[in-house]
């Protein structure tokens, strides 16, 4: 059976298959309008806490009810990546497997019997999926997910973060080194994947596209979906022709719940 990838929202995924599904650094759901909102005071750091948001979309309307496993990642504790309304979802699935980053714990987002908790090299596996962590060039990790013979790469906050117009030419050289290195251990464990959900974020400025351009050069990508880019569609999407150039497909997000085939 092919897969299917749903963009839920900012970097929230959830990937479907025949008789799984898995729910990937879940924020807001699709349907949320108050969503947008408080994700630009979170970005632009005037707004801390957490709420819950409101239950209106796919992942409320859909996949909590799609028969079979139900997994649930979080790749690390910044909110934008870690709803803890995602622990409440047990009362309606009592049988989700939760897999989390470390700094999750350390952060005391959750308690030590809440999941199966990850750090870079450690890896969840079952008869059906495995997850092994990569690193991130902020906190956390990011995930290399291996289901029905495809390998699924979901980034987190891993990316160029170079912030080149604010910083000096040692601070964003030394951020790209940090990212090329952890590109490397990626390589090294595989130089290819299926689909790659990658960073393509506008406040990083003229160079917003580098890290994805990084990523697709080094790491064969045969299906590139732009995440972290909210609510600048366009931006994110105009990464197509570089990758285009390198012979990946380019999924362009235009709303969400959007769902891509992976065949």
């Amino acid at each position: 059976m092919d897969m299917e990838l749903t963009y839920i929202y900012h970097s929230g995924f959830a990937l479907s298959g025949d008789g799984f599904t898995v729910i990937m650094d879940y924020y807001r759901d699709s349907e949320d309008r108050q969503a947008q909102a408080d994700l630009n005071r979170l970005m632009d750091g005037t707004f801390s806490n957490q709420e819950a948001g409101m239950p209106e979309g796919t992942v409320h309307s859909e996949l909590l009810r799609r028969p079979g496993k139900l997994y649930v990642l979080a790749s690390h504790f910044h909110p934008d990546h870690f709803n803890k309304e995602v622990l409440q979802w047990r009362e309606q699935r009592p049988d989700i497997i939760y897999i989390f980053s470390k700094d999750i714990l350390r952060h005391r987002r959750a308690q030590k019997e809440d999941a199966v908790w990850l750090k870079k090299g450690e890896e969840y596996k079952d008869e059906t999926l495995s997850v092994r962590a990569f690193g991130s060039t902020d906190v956390g990790v990011s995930f290399l997910l291996q289901a029905s013979g495809k390998k699924i790469f979901h980034a987190g906050d891993l990316n160029n973060w170079h912030w080149m117009d604010e910083s000096t030419e040692a601070e964003w050289k030394g951020a790209e080194k940090n990212f090329l290195h952890e590109l490397d251990d990626l390589y090294a464990y595989t130089p290819e994947v299926d689909v790659a959900m990658f960073p393509v974020d506008p406040r990083l400025g003229k160079e917003y596209m580098r890290g994805a351009g990084q990523f697709v050069t080094k790491i064969k990508t045969h299906i590139f979906v732009p995440m972290h880019f909210t609510p600048e569609y366009a931006k994110a999407n105009a990464f197509r022709d570089f990758a285009e150039a390198h012979g990946v497909r380019f999924v362009s997000l235009t709303h969400r719940g959007q769902k891509i085939e992976i065949e």
